[in-house]
């Protein structure tokens, strides 16, 4: 029959040969030997290499069209020994600029990650690990972006052992984005949803941390990888992964520097970022080792946000000195993270402190207290009535927000004043989002539910400004604030550890 003639005839080294040299030739040849090569590519694999070259010439023609059908059918070449390969130079091929290019190479490494994902998986960190810069970075967006998009019989656990041990590689060298990347990618890996996965997830965020450094406040990347690392790791902790290794750490070297932090982040309050993160750690941090001696730094911090009462004149009038600011959002947190870790050590105020300070613990408290109580009566009288859209106005959720904060801190003070104090109360921390309880969750969390609006998960920190809510003046008059504490700080230039440029790969084409 005709159709077998026509396939013997092509079975002739010869003829093919012709079908290769079509590249050097005009557009109609071009576009043939787009079409052909590939079609008949399995019948000569001793001129495997040749025809490979030669469909790469027509990926990398002037005309669009001969180009997007040359990728189109790279997916053929994809057999055997040479998947690798094509799944190399299709990486390559992401950092084309035509969006309907780039659409097709997509589909066409998704193709053949259902073929051979190891293999495929094999290309894309070769190109990761030494391609150009900007292959380097669209490999590691295609990765974040499309893994989670393979069914479970792609990704299979082999696979997903591929791709840690190669994530690994990759982070002894990253930029502070591609970090955060990688973690997206790793933490969606079905194999590392167990509490042995988390864990290794939270040391290899530990290892980029560098806990084991000297901390130095003034220098922004320093201060910038450790927040970025630690932002990462605090997803990950629960009940049995624990955050003792980073709460030692912010103990020990970020309180004590609290004041001195620095970082180009425009907008960003960077002291009640670290409270922030701090507090929310807290409530998962095992059995440390300086337990006495971390609360103590703890309990010094908070005491710096809690004034004593300005001295009274004979009259009973303020002497002159100026009213004390109340800092709500910071002894929030600075509250927060002293009743969690202050269960583990019960006894810390009553037998660890002499009673002249814990007097003067209490005299603070109080004082706080009242001012407190004044603040929480405005912004329930502010807040009377209104519902719906009428609380969706940017002023009245900071008013929210300032509600929920000066409700947790007065449960926290009222725990305190126990005697002896006690650490029973839980609070939410007034960032939270709204959590359902739900049986069958892994990760209980051991605060209740509040009603602040829910956060997506952080796919995109946002850069918001801090909003401040200013009460009437008033003896009491102080500043209450709330932002989102997932705002990302850059890592710039010469860093060294690999959070900063990683030199110059160009390399030029390399297929």
């Amino acid at each position: 029959c005709v159709r077998n003639a026509f396939v013997l005839f092509f079975q002739h080294k010869d003829a093919y040969q012709v079908i290769l040299d079509g590249v050097k030739g005009g557009a109609k040849e071009k576009r043939l030997a787009a079409q052909f090569i590939p079609k008949f590519f399995k019948h000569f694999p001793e001129l495997a290499d040749s025809a490979i070259n030669a469909q790469l010439d027509l990926c990398e023609d002037e005309d669009v069209s001969i180009r997007r059908q040359a990728i189109k059918e790279l997916p053929q070449f994809a057999t055997g020994d040479n998947l690798p390969r094509v799944a190399d130079i299709l990486t390559q091929l992401l950092q084309s600029d035509d969006s309907a290019e780039f659409n097709l190479v997509n589909n066409a490494l998704l193709s053949i990650f259902k073929m051979d994902a190891k293999g495929t998986l094999g290309g894309l960190f070769s190109q990761i690990l030494q391609g150009e810069d900007i292959v380097r970075e669209r490999a590691i967006k295609f990765l974040s972006t499309k893994l989670k998009t393979l069914p479970e019989e792609v990704m299979t656990k082999e696979v997903e052992e591929f791709i840690l041990t190669e994530s690994k590689k990759v982070l002894e060298d990253v930029t502070g984005e591609e970090f955060v990347l990688f973690m997206k990618i790793l933490s969606g890996l079905k194999s590392l949803q167990t509490v042995s996965g988390r864990q290794q997830l939270v040391e290899l965020v530990a290892e980029q941390a560098d806990l084991e450094q000297t901390f130095n406040p003034s220098d922004t990347d320093c201060v910038d990888r450790l927040l970025q690392c630690t932002r990462q790791a605090v997803p990950l902790f629960s009940k049995n992964v624990h955050s003792t290794k980073f709460v030692t750490y912010f103990c020990e070297h970020v309180l004590p520097n609290l004041s001195s932090l620095t970082t180009l982040v425009e907008g960003l309050d960077i002291q009640l970022e670290v409270l922030k993160l701090l507090a929310e750690m807290s409530s998962f941090c095992g059995d440390m080792e300086k337990l006495e001696s971390n609360l103590k730094k703890l309990f010094d911090k908070l005491l710096e946000y809690m004034p004593l009462p300005p001295e009274e004149a004979e009259n009973g009038e303020n002497a002159g000195n100026e009213e004390p600011k109340l800092q709500f959002s910071y002894v929030e947190c600075l509250l927060y993270s002293f009743h969690q870790l202050g269960r583990k050590l019960p006894d810390f105020l009553t037998a660890k402190l002499n009673a002249e300070k814990l007097k003067d613990f209490k005299i603070r408290l109080q004082y706080f207290a009242r001012g407190l109580q004044v603040y929480i009566r405005q912004l329930r009288l502010a807040l009377q009535g209104k519902t719906g859209e009428a609380l969706k106005t940017e002023e009245n959720k900071i008013k929210v927000v300032a509600l929920k904060i000066t409700n947790n801190i007065n449960v926290l003070i009222k725990d305190l004043f126990h005697i002896p104090p006690s650490y029973k109360s839980t609070v939410t921390l007034s960032w939270k989002p709204v959590q359902k309880t739900d049986v069958s969750q892994k990760r209980a969390s051991e605060d209740t539910t509040s009603s602040s609006p829910p956060k997506k998960a952080s796919a995109g920190p946002k850069r918001d400004a801090r909003q401040i809510y200013n009460p009437p003046s008033g003896k009491y008059s102080s500043n209450l604030g709330s932002f989102s504490y997932e705002q990302r700080g850059g890592f710039r230039g010469g860093r060294g550890r690999g959070w900063g440029g990683r030199g110059n790969r160009s390399r030029g084409r390399i297929y």
